[in-house]
């Protein structure tokens, strides 16, 4: 990954001896040099919204393994105008209507699916069925049944799908994940997550995310499986029940369709527990706090696009640990190229993604049973565990 201006650390009144104590708990040796354009894989990125404009293309100008080759879009000027920013060629523009014709592009190694929820296995089985390996957005779909079919439909064309968790190769979460592994600060006891934020109608990205339909979940499946799929990596266990809660104001017209503030809990096989709560009208947050028998870690922020920290507290080496901020979104899809040239392993496949959705519907039972315990032990561990393979930039 690029190498970038490392962030600001804040000491918390410590000396030279215990900020070097905070530094990374590992570090790798890096990424691999940079690939001639020619040896690069081409990602064709569906749907050009906020995300792909503000960080997947220009995330892609910064990897070392892989480029962008084609855009899909709905709107022929949008992605005329991108194209010629990004040096495509017209023929690399592709329509929802034109998009099978990617079979015959010998230039897109990859699909890249950034669409609403509700349209993620369709693209994605499409994409597959042309012979193209797919990194998708999540959630990664509206039900566990249609993550079902895009799993067996990977295993048809023998083709990698990958899942976008880019906090999986985001470095404050890593490390944080190492620091807990390395057992250090005792047995984790507790995780909390709070992830929320204003939703409006005014914006287009946020109308679909307030439909049902589109979305499976309104703020859980935006929001609250940061949380979610957060607490099981930082725990690296899988959770065997949960009870969750909704507080709703339907007369809010942002929520005739979807829940607003929901809580839950999860327990796990060794004791630990979690509380997370997602919201679409409170403020902005996206931290968590993980704590340890001897000491507590905190993500605040812990899961933005940029910015993030990690704070140790009540332990002797207390403080923000340094850790250089890189574009996650860059390191997520060099991760993607990487693992299919072989040289790097799966870390969040196809089945990472159902093993969320099936909490989130795990969740909104709960939900519409008035808090009832639900189970969901569905079998599924991780086979690889990121904090094992994916490096701290030092």
């Amino acid at each position: 990954m690029p190498n970038l201006s490392r962030r600001g650390v804040i000491e918390l009144g410590l000396g030279a001896s215990a900020a070097a104590a905070i530094a990374p708990e590992a570090a790798a040796a890096g990424w691999g040099p940079e690939l001639p354009d020619g040896d690069k894989l081409g990602f064709a990125i569906v749907g050009i919204g906020k995300l792909s404009q503000g960080q997947l293309i220009p995330g892609l100008r910064k990897c070392k393994g892989a480029k962008l080759a084609a855009l899909v879009s709905g709107h022929a000027d949008k992605a005329a105008k991108w194209a010629a920013s990004e040096g495509l060629s017209a023929d690399a523009i592709y329509s929802y209507e034109t998009y099978d014709r990617i079979v015959n592009d010998p230039r897109i190694d990859v699909v890249y699916i950034v669409l609403p929820n509700n349209m993620h296995a369709e693209y994605t089985i499409r994409a597959l069925k042309a012979g193209k390996h797919v990194l998708c957005e999540k959630p990664m779909a509206t039900s566990a049944a249609d993550c079902e079919k895009m799993i067996a439909a990977a295993k048809a064309a023998k083709r990698h799908l990958m899942i976008a968790y880019r906090c999986h190769y985001e470095p404050h979460n890593l490390e944080a994940m190492r620091r807990i592994r390395s057992g250090r600060y005792g047995k984790p006891r507790l995780v909390v997550t709070e992830m929320g934020r204003q939703s409006t109608l005014d914006d287009p990205s946020d109308v679909w995310r307030l439909d049902m339909k589109m979305s499976g979940g309104g703020a859980l499946t935006d929001m609250g499986i940061y949380g979610i799929n957060g607490t099981r990596y930082l725990l690296n266990e899988e959770p065997t029940e949960v009870r969750a809660w909704a507080n709703t104001d339907h007369k809010d017209p942002r929520f005739k369709d979807v829940e607003d503030l929901i809580s839950w809990q999860f327990k796990f096989p060794s004791g630990a527990l979690a509380h997370g709560s997602t919201s679409f009208s409170y403020a902005g947050c996206m931290k968590f706090d993980v704590f340890c028998e001897q000491a507590r870690l905190r993500g605040d922020p812990g899961a933005y696009y940029g910015g993030n920290q990690l704070d140790i507290f009540s332990h002797p080496d207390q403080g923000t640990v340094k850790i250089a901020d890189t574009d996650q979104f860059a390191r997520e899809m060099d991760w993607m190229a990487d693992v299919i040239r072989g040289k790097a392993p799966m870390v969040s496949p196809g089945e990472e993604g159902l093993q969320d959705v099936r909490l989130m519907e795990a969740i909104l039972e709960s939900v519409a049973k008035g808090g009832a315990t639900v189970k969901t032990d569905f079998g599924y561990r991780r086979a690889v565990d990121p904090a094992a393979v994916v490096d701290v930039p030092a």
